[in-house]
């Protein structure tokens, strides 16, 4: 997904690798003629091949990675070969989706994307409740349109290391840096990022995504954080530019993204647990690579992914602009029968829901959510149900009366 968008420009690339003419060289995605440089480098990067071997042979690997490391390399080589270009590289990302979606969701389906210009390059910006779902399910629902697919902001606090970096980075990543220290290193950061996201829009024609919070939302409360707005208004030419014109001009689409289950559930209500019961939470040193990985890998449910319209002139401030993304966050958010189970246990006395707040039959029966529920510490189970239940909660207090298109 992670705390506060500290922007910071420490690179973690040579100094020699940044070009004067290229202010957005140690950020911006790898480019078409960079690919098969990348790809060399990472076939003979050991750590990627001993982590891959550990994926796929668990404690084997370690038994013999000289005689295992070659095998993974010749079947990654197999992989890729071909591999020239950026699109070619997504294609082999694509075949991957595919296969989760079959074998983790209980379906994918899309809304309101019909609405939009097929060759504008819009900012997508969605609510955020999974480190690396979130942008492949929307690449994924813009690919399977033949809509351009986006390039998507992932924090350096995830690239932990280079051949991770490199991975990302040919998949259209760019980075956004966490790591600074110093008002004025957070300044020219920021600045920084602003003016690449306009780049890409405005001179590249490249689709943006980038989240409405820093940190995935996880206790299911879905709000943009103003300082993302102001972020990206760093880029505006104020002698010649409204504020609400500039953010018209990025065409700024909120976009919903909702899980009938979330597989990084029980990973949250801990975290939420601790938080509350002792004031803090220290996360593991491999803890964001975890949910990655449990992200992909669990069992989501039905997935639905909710397009809204771009944001028109008048929004005057930044708190303006985050609340209509909210509001259409917020109503676009497709609602499962998960939410529904999770809203009434955790609220057995409430009045009935409005007729308008239902949910389409899901995957997940009662029972067995319940079920899932029971399965944690009896401590953690509040907030396991405020994760799904606050999506509820929310179209309540926005009086979201209009059903999901979902």
């Amino acid at each position: 997904m992670t705390t506060g968008w500290n922007l910071g420009i420490v690179s973690r690339f040579p100094v020699e690798d940044y070009c004067l003419d290229d202010p957005f060289a140690d950020i911006r995605p790898y480019r078409n003629e960079e690919v098969a440089g990348v790809l060399a480098r990472l076939l003979n990067d050991r750590e990627l091949l001993d982590t891959l071997a550990g994926f796929r042979l668990g404690k084997l690997a370690g038994l013999a990675p000289a005689l295992v490391r070659p095998l993974v390399r010749w079947v990654l080589a197999r992989e890729v070969r071909g591999v020239v270009d950026v699109g070619a590289m997504q294609a082999i990302i694509k075949r991957y989706m595919d296969r989760m979606i079959e074998d983790t969701t209980g379906g994918f389906s899309v809304s309101g994307l019909v609405q939009l210009d097929p060759v504008r390059p819009y900012l997508y910006m969605s609510n955020h409740r999974d480190i690396a779902m979130d942008p492949a399910f929307i690449n994924y629902a813009l690919h399977r349109a033949s809509y351009e697919t986006v390039r998507i902001a992932i924090g350096d606090n995830l690239l932990t290391k280079p051949w991770v970096s490199d991975l990302m980075r040919l998949n259209k990543s760019f980075i956004v840096k966490r790591s600074v220290s110093g008002p004025r290193e957070l300044l020219a950061a920021s600045k920084n990022l602003a003016n690449y996201i306009q780049h890409s829009l405005l001179q590249e024609h490249i689709p943006v995504w980038i989240a409405q919070r820093e940190g995935r939302a996880k206790d299911g409360v879905d709000r943009t954080e103003p300082v993302i707005i102001k972020m990206l208004s760093m880029s505006r030419d104020k002698s010649s530019q409204a504020f609400d014109a500039h953010m018209q001009g990025l065409g700024i689409v909120p976009v919903a993204i909702s899980y009938e289950l979330d597989p990084c559930d029980a990973l949250k209500a801990n975290e939420l647990y601790q938080r509350a019961s002792q004031g803090r939470y220290q996360k593991g040193e491999q803890e964001d690579v975890a949910s990655i990985g449990r992200g992909i890998a669990g069992d989501k449910g039905r997935v639905h992914v909710s397009f809204g319209t771009p944001l028109g002139a008048g929004f005057t401030t930044p708190e303006a602009v985050a609340a209509e993304i909210d509001r259409q966050v917020i109503s676009g958010y497709c609602l499962h029968p998960t939410n529904i189970y999770a809203y009434q246990m955790l609220n057995p006395g409430a009045p009935a829901l409005p007729d308008t707040l239902t949910a389409e039959p899901g995957d997940c029966s009662r029972e067995q959510f319940e079920q899932r529920i029971a399965a944690l510490p009896e401590p953690h189970r509040p907030y396991a149900l405020a994760i799904y239940a606050n999506a509820v909660v929310s179209k309540l207090a926005l009086r979201a009366d209009t059903p999901a298109p979902c």
